[in-house]
């Protein structure tokens, strides 16, 4: 396989032509916008379709639309666009229409910058839009896995018939790293439920909506039955240093680079720290949290937001050690930097 250099938001685009996606339906915002235009070149030469609508609230209807037809379909914003195709993702997820969205994300709230930040968290992981329902949420923290992680969420998309959202920082999307380029996948899912036609079968209907309050709660019922399926199965983290860990932080996306040599740093200074890295946002990975609850005295939560997982990462702990937090909005601070607020910590915490 070739390694090829590329930015993170190409590699994005390059991954979804490599598991099969066909058609992208966007619309340009900072810093996604690299996505769309590499797919706009990419995607006519496999004889695909690049579609600019003509606003967010568009495309994600031709998501809706496509996806419905049996294809492997994606789009992609920002925090701002992400949240005007909200009713639309709603409509999928309730749907059970598989497809892949991508939030190359920016500061907020409003129109805030296009500096890196972590802050639609909640937009991403707590729903976003209306109704009862659940999106799976990846999080790279590499060029490798922007690519990686593409092939992932159709798969897992097309698995459990859902929505996939890929989080990552604006940062991310917009540098440069070797990437090993993956081969092509040419195994596909059946989709017996597709409108593609009804010769031989009956006709397939694609519909969200439940005028009786009973058949209203039974089609909830179902989906959080699935949604309680992907939470036992799809949890995913990387564990770093956390078997002896005393301090364990949980940092994720391109930030976690920096905390990993953080946590050496601060290793090397007789703190004994750990990292636990999410992958997987949602479900989020509190069991692999929970594992950490033997040693460890104190946990540090990082990110480029005000406090958003946080609050999950209390969840999981539950009260049985002390939860702090430490972040910044639009920067991704220095390995020293990071290694000051471990350290300052530690020493609250009398960890060091």
């Amino acid at each position: 396989m070739a390694r090829v250099l590329m930015k993170g938001n190409e590699a994005l685009g390059e991954g979804a032509v490599i598991a099969g996606c066909r058609y992208f339906f966007g619309y340009p915002i900072t810093p996604q916008s690299e996505v769309a235009e590499y797919l706009a070149r990419r995607l006519p030469q496999v004889d695909g379709v690049f579609l600019q609508a003509e606003s967010e609230v568009a495309a994600i209807n031709m998501v809706y639309g496509g996806s419905a037809a049996g294809a492997r379909v994606m789009t992609g914003s920002s925090g701002p666009g992400l949240s005007l195709k909200q009713e639309g993702i709603s409509f999928i997820a309730e749907a059970e229409l598989p497809c892949v969205i991508a939030n190359i994300s920016r500061g907020g709230p409003g129109l805030g910058g296009i500096q890196p930040a972590q802050s639609d968290y909640f937009q991403s992981c707590k729903g976003g839009g209306h109704g009862d329902y659940r999106l799976i949420v990846l999080a790279p923290s590499s060029v490798q896995e922007m690519m990686d992680f593409a092939l992932l969420a159709f798969d897992l998309a097309d698995r459990y018939r859902t929505p996939v959202l890929i989080m990552s920082e604006g940062m991310l999307g917009q540098m440069m790293e070797p990437v090993q380029v993956r081969e092509p996948v040419t195994e596909r899912y059946e989709k017996p439920w597709a409108t593609t036609g009804c010769i031989n079968r009956e006709p397939n209907i694609v519909n969200t909506l439940h005028l009786l309050p009973t058949e209203l709660e039974d089609r909830n019922q179902h989906l959080f039955s699935k949604y309680a399926r992907i939470a036992a199965e799809e949890k995913r983290a990387e564990m770093v240093m956390t078997e002896d860990a005393e301090l364990v932080v949980v940092a994720y996306g391109l930030l976690s680079r920096v905390v990993k040599k953080a946590i050496t740093e601060v290793r090397a200074r007789g703190v004994k720290a750990g990292l636990i890295r999410p992958l997987t946002l949602w479900p989020f990975p509190d069991t692999h949290i929970q594992k950490c609850l033997d040693t460890a005295k104190l946990f540090l939560t990082i990110e480029i937001s005000m406090g958003q997982m946080v609050e999950d990462v209390k969840l999981a702990v539950n009260g049985r050690v002390p939860v702090e937090f430490y972040g910044r909005i639009g920067v991704i601070p220095s390995p020293q930097e990071i290694e000051r607020a471990i350290m300052a910590v530690a020493e609250r915490g009398g960890l060091a």
